[in-house]
């Protein structure tokens, strides 16, 4: 997988945006919107939504066969699971057997296959390409960031009411925030506040 350009950006539905890379592709994929109070944050309401999510890099997935509701159903169990083990890794919880049992079913199927595109330097998908293709690549990514050596690095944003969750892959180690525009700005604005008030 071609994961050297992950990060999207992510709307508020009260307004604003901004550019949330959560160091995997699959934890993007895991921001693509929730259930319950995460509803208002979807973004696969139809098949065609997957489809062009996918369709996006780095994944660059192309759809050659239509996505099913099936398929899209499918991909919100295999997105929940991978946001739950997200979480339980960074919170240094055991993941449920539920969550690696529906990761592991979506990994099981056959994953994209890599080919080289005619001009012998670049690559593509060879086709067909499926949505459950697709997923099953993001599924062993997740596998693989579980565990290997980057999944003590899986942490949520340090602000106290900001879920997303992500894997640090700066060189120190050191990263707390979703993103410094958002919640790491907050932060410091926060702290720059508390420091004037108490000033004399």
């Amino acid at each position: 997988m071609r994961a050297n350009a992950t990060g999207r950006v992510l709307h508020d539905p009260k307004g604003g945006s901004f550019r949330f890379d959560a160091g995997a592709v699959c934890l993007d994929f895991a921001h693509t919107g929730g259930e319950g109070q995460y509803a208002v944050f979807e973004t696969l309401h139809e098949p065609a939504d997957l489809g062009e999510w996918l369709a996006q890099p780095p994944l660059g997935a192309f759809m050659t066969v239509p996505v099913t509701a099936r398929e899209l159903s499918a991909a919100k169990t295999l997105r929940q699971a991978i946001w739950d083990a997200a979480h339980a890794q960074a919170a240094r919880r055991p993941l449920l057997a539920e969550t690696v049992a529906t990761i592991n079913r979506a990994a099981a199927a056959a994953p994209l296959i890599p080919e080289l595109v005619a001009d012998g330097t670049t690559a593509g998908w060879a086709p067909p390409v499926r949505a459950a293709q697709a997923l099953s690549t993001l599924a062993r990514e997740m596998i693989e960031l579980l565990s290997g050596p980057l999944s003590g690095r899986i942490r949520e944003c340090a602000s106290d009411n900001c879920p997303l969750v992500f894997v640090d892959t700066s060189r120190p180690g050191a990263r707390r925030w979703c993103a410094m525009e958002r919640c790491g700005n907050r932060h410091k604005l926060r702290a720059l506040r508390a420091r004037q008030a108490t000033d004399p």
